[in-house]
């Protein structure tokens, strides 16, 4: 993504709370999903955490997300959710949909789009 002026889409935004809201407006519509719903514990306080410092984190923020966590290793702290094609489509769909509620510049909302379409297909740990 090439951002104005060499920004990372962390200043971009103006900051972290751009990323605590998208991450709500997933988590919201997650919290009311069927398929996904299940996968989370009822409350969502430390998703909502963890999402939003790791995406911080990977968008030019502060690096506090490792300082508490260590390395995010997403492949293997999801490894023990059976993720196959209808959860990953489910995942994507809520966050796709919270990306272009947050009124990004095309360029940066289709680079956002485009690293969860990636992360999401990287999660898939069951046969279709």
């Amino acid at each position: 993504m090439s951002e104005p002026e060499g920004l990372t889409l962390f200043e971009l935004v103006g900051g972290r709370q751009w990323f605590v809201d998208l991450v709500d407006r997933f988590y919201d519509s997650v919290a009311e999903d069927p398929v996904l719903q299940p996968m989370y514990p009822d409350d969502l306080t430390d998703s909502r955490a963890h999402m939003t410092g790791f995406l911080v984190q990977y968008w030019g923020g502060p690096a506090t997300y490792s300082e508490e966590r260590g390395h995010p290793r997403l492949r293997m702290r999801h490894a023990p959710f059976a993720i196959g094609p209808a959860e990953r489509d489910a995942w994507l769909g809520h966050m796709v949909a919270a990306v272009d509620a947050a009124d990004l510049p095309a360029e940066a909302a289709a680079a956002v789009r485009d690293y969860f379409v990636n992360a999401a297909a990287h999660m898939i740990n069951q046969p279709s």
